[in-house]
Parts: structure tokens; sequence; C-alpha cells
């Protein structure tokens, strides 16, 4: 079964400026779906999309079963689906904690206890909890992202080139978290510029072209592919 389906979605920030050309997609229970592609062909725009913070011309999002193309983006994330952006995704001068708390605010009931879970989850941010967001390295400002994310326990988590800016190491161990977030039953899709990391984790995956899908499969297919090799893997 799909949590989510997105069936010929059209979009842009302007009347003469479409985005996105008719993208279809589906993302299973439990699966991660990578979304590629290069710079320009709709990636993020659709994430904004499906999260309620822009408005399609054309199309349908469906989230297990509802239609959510109406929706605001606090109804969507009461439904079921989180979104972490690329950039300003935490509260600098806010603590760990009072990060946590603003990512539950929306069901307040049980916070406490979602917010222990994700300390065990992530000992680091339990580690750092009294610390203010800033002072924490780019990595961990990126766990901490996904760990309001997960305040809300949703269904899928949509995530936006969440390894931009951070160094090998810091990437390895955020893909590492994700893959143990998707293990709890969590679907993620996500946009990557990483493209070898994000195929290896993923169980599936989308190749954006001028706002429409390229391509699509099993990430490790595409991830085999002659063409997906030369243009994004380097060979």
């Amino acid at each position: 079964m799909n949590v989510l389906t997105v069936s010929g979605i059209s979009a842009g920030y302007a009347i003469q400026d479409e985005v996105l050309r008719g993208v279809d997609i589906v993302v299973g229970k439990g699966e991660i779906v990578g979304i590629i592609g290069p710079n320009g062909a709709g990636k993020s725009t659709l994430l904004k999309v499906l999260a309620g913070l822009l408005r399609p011309w054309a199309g349908s999002v469906t989230l297990d079963g509802r239609n959510i193309t109406a929706c605001l983006p606090r109804q969507i994330s009461r439904l079921g689906l989180a979104y972490v952006p690329q950039e300003h995704n935490v509260f600098p001068n806010m603590s760990v904690r009072d990060n946590l708390q603003m990512g539950g605010y929306i069901d307040p009931t049980g916070a406490q206890a979602r917010m222990e879970g994700v300390y065990s989850r992530f000992p680091i941010l339990a580690q750092r909890r009294r610390q203010v967001a800033r002072a924490l390295s780019g990595g961990e400002r990126q766990i901490l992202a996904m760990a309001m994310a997960l305040m809300v326990q949703p269904a899928i988590l949509l995530l936006d080139e969440p390894s931009a800016g951070l160094s090998p190491g810091a990437s390895a161990a955020l893909f590492a978290a994700i893959a143990e977030i998707n293990k709890d039953g969590v679907a993620v899709l996500m946009v990557e510029q990483n493209v070898r990391e994000a195929l290896a984790i993923s169980d599936r995956a989308y190749v954006f072209v001028a706002g429409r899908n390229s391509r699509s499969g099993p990430a490790a297919a595409l991830a085999a592919d002659s063409e997906i090799r030369r243009l994004f893997l380097g060979g």
C-alpha cells in the first residue's frame, strides 16, 4: 500500500514560471525513495507542494488514502507528513530541548514521552539538550531538524538535501540515522545531491529533469545504469 501518491502535479512560483510539469510519484509504506536530478529540476519545489507550502496548479496529492492537495501545512503535519527543509530548519537561539518542544507543539499530548524517545534514538541530543542549536555542528543540527520532525510521529518524512554542506563523515552518520528511522516504519522521501549515498540507502528513486519524471526504478538498478553513472556519479 502507498503512503503517498502524487498524480499529475504541475506547479510554479509565477504564472510564466512552471517548475513542475505533470509529476507522478509514489512512496510505499516503509520505503525510502530518493529524488535525484540536476539543479533547477523541481525537486525541492515538489517537496514544498507536498508539505502544503506551495499550492499546485493541477494534479493531486494523497496521503494514506486521503486527498491533501488543498490542505494547509498544519493539517498535513497532523495527518502524518513531516517536512525538513534544507535551510532554516532549527531555531538557532533556542536550546535543543526547546527545539524539540517546538517540533511537538501541534500535538502536545504525550510530547514529553516522545521527546524521551528522541533522546534514546539520538543520544547526542540528550547530552546537549541544554545547549543552543547554533552551538551544534552541521551534522548535529541536521539530526536535530529530523528529530523535531519525528516529534509528530509521522508516517512519512520529507528531507530536502539533508547532507548539504556536511563533511563526508557527518554525511555518513546522517544517512545511517535516516536508515535507522526508516527501520522503525517511517517512510522517507529524500531529495539529495549526494547521489551515490542517496541511492545506496534508497529502495527506489526518481530522476527529475526539467520538472518531469525522466527515469525511475529500483535504486540499485539506477546506480548501476551507465547513463546515470555518467551524469551523476562521475563515470
